[in-house]
């Protein structure tokens, strides 16, 4: 079992940044692949960024790409999403969540955090 607990989220302006965390505990952290999604009203959820095991590998959809990074800490079981640029369409309900292989697809995953929320104004 994997237990996750994003933080970071708030109100930001257009063009400001912002990093969420999220802390691992349970399971070897190590062992993961972990992700983020977000998911807007109405919306369904959708992929964000992903790293592999040791944060040498990560992929990024492509409306963030040149905006968003992912990195992981492994010594501190936390991974991270650093939001610069942002816009007011990257608002909605960030997740963090881990697995066993590096995907696009929230059903792969095995464990998710509570989300935390994201507010961009324009």
């Amino acid at each position: 079992q994997v237990q996750l607990v994003e933080s970071g989220g708030g109100l930001v302006q257009a063009g400001g940044s912002l990093r969420l965390s999220c802390a691992a505990s349970g399971r070897v952290f190590g062992d993961y692949y972990m992700g983020w999604f977000r998911q807007a009203p109405g919306k369904e959820r959708e992929f964000v960024a992903a790293v592999n095991e040791n944060g040498g590998f990560t992929r990024l959809a492509n409306s963030v790409k040149g905006r968003f990074t992912i990195s992981r800490d492994n010594a501190k079981n936390t991974v991270y999403l650093q939001m610069n640029s942002v816009k007011p369409e990257d608002t909605a309900v960030y997740y963090c969540a881990s697995g066993r292989f590096l995907t696009t697809t929230p059903a792969v995953y095995s464990y998710w955090g509570q989300g935390t929320q994201v507010t961009v104004s324009s």
